[in-house]
C-alpha cells in the first residue's frame, strides 16, 4: 500500500507495512441539559496519512457533562493534534449557563424568562434550537441544528448526529438532546441524544457524545461520554496499545475503539 515495502516484525513476526494510513473518528462528551436539550460533543473524522512506525498516538476521551455542565473535550495527540470540543449544556430555566460547545445547547423558557440557545463550533457541530414558552429547544447535533420549539409547552427535538461506518457498521454519533416541556419533551437526535421529558430528561448514550435530554421542573439528563475510533490495514497494525481499547476487524482492517484514555503505537 502507498508504494511502500514490507518490513518484518510486528505481530508474531509477521510481515508488517512500514507506512500506512490511519482513519480516525473523534467525538467529545455531550453537554448535560437543563430545560433545553444538551448539545452533542464535537465530531471530527479524517485520516492521518502515511504514518511511519514507532509513533505514539495518545487518546483522551472526554466525559459527558454533569449537573448542567458542558461536555469534556476529546483529543488525539502525537502525530498531529485533534481536539473535539465538548457539547454545550442546555439552558436552565432559572440561570444563565454556558451553552456553546461542539454543538450548542438548546434554549429554554419557563417562569423566569427566556434563555438563549448556544452556538456550535464550525466544522464540529451545529447550533441549539430556540424556544418561546414553557419548554426547551433541541440541542444541536453534529449533522443538524437543534429544532426550534413549534408549540407552546412542548420540547423541541434534538438535532441528528452523523452516521459513520468506520467500525464496519453504519452508526450515528453526536446527536443533540431533546428539549424538556411542561406538557411533553422532544425526542433526542440520532446519535445518542437523550429524550426530553415533562419530568427528568434522559441521559445521552455513553460513547456517542450525545447530549442530555431536557426536563421540566426537574433535572435534565447527563451528557453521553465521547469516543475515539482508529481504523487501519491489519497489515500495518502493531498491536501495541494501552488503555484496553476494543479491538475488532472488518475485512482487511483492524479497528480500535477507545471508550477511555489510552495509546496506540504505530
Amino acid at each position: 500500500m502507498f508504494g511502500q515495502g514490507l518490513v518484518f516484525g510486528g505481530i508474531a513476526g509477521a510481515a508488517r507495512l512500514e507506512i500506512y494510513d490511519i482513519e480516525y473518528l473523534s467525538v467529545a462528551g455531550g453537554g448535560a441539559s437543563g430545560g433545553g436539550g444538551g448539545g452533542a460533543g464535537g465530531y471530527l473524522a479524517s485520516t492521518f496519512s502515511s504514518v511511519t512506525q514507532n509513533n505514539t498516538l495518545t487518546i483522551t476521551v472526554g466525559g459527558g457533562g454533569g449537573s448542567l455542565s458542558p461536555g469534556y473535550n476529546t483529543s488525539i495527540t502525537g502525530i498531529s493534534t485533534v481536539t473535539s470540543i465538548g457539547g454545550g449544556a442546555g439552558a436552565f430555566y432559572n440561570s444563565n449557563i454556558t451553552v456553546n460547545g461542539g454543538s450548542g445547547g438548546g434554549g429554554a423558557k419557563g417562569y423566569t424568562g427566556l434563555r438563549s440557545a448556544g452556538t456550535g463550533t464550525p466544522g464540529q457541530g451545529n447550533n441549539g434550537g430556540t424556544v418561546f414558552n414553557g419548554g426547551g429547544g433541541g440541542g444541536g447535533g453534529a449533522g443538524a441544528v437543534g429544532n426550534n420549539q413549534s408549540s407552546s409547552n412542548y420540547g423541541a427535538n434534538g438535532g441528528n448526529g452523523i452516521q459513520s461506518s468506520i467500525t464496519g457498521v453504519a452508526t450515528y454519533y453526536a446527536g443533540g438532546g431533546g428539549g424538556g416541556g411542561q406538557t411533553a419533551g422532544g425526542t433526542g437526535g440520532l446519535g445518542g441524544g437523550g429524550n426530553g421529558s415533562k419530568n427528568a430528561g434522559a441521559a445521552g448514550t455513553p460513547n456517542t457524545g450525545g447530549g442530555g435530554g431536557g426536563g421540566w421542573g426537574s433535572s435534565g439528563g447527563l451528557g453521553g461520554s465521547g469516543v475515539v475510533i482508529l481504523r487501519m490495514l491489519t497489515a500495518g497494525y502493531s498491536g501495541i496499545t494501552t488503555g484496553n481499547p476494543i479491538v475488532t476487524t472488518d475485512s482487511n482492517y483492524t479497528i480500535l475503539k477507545f471508550t477511555g484514555s489510552g495509546t496506540y503505537t504505530t
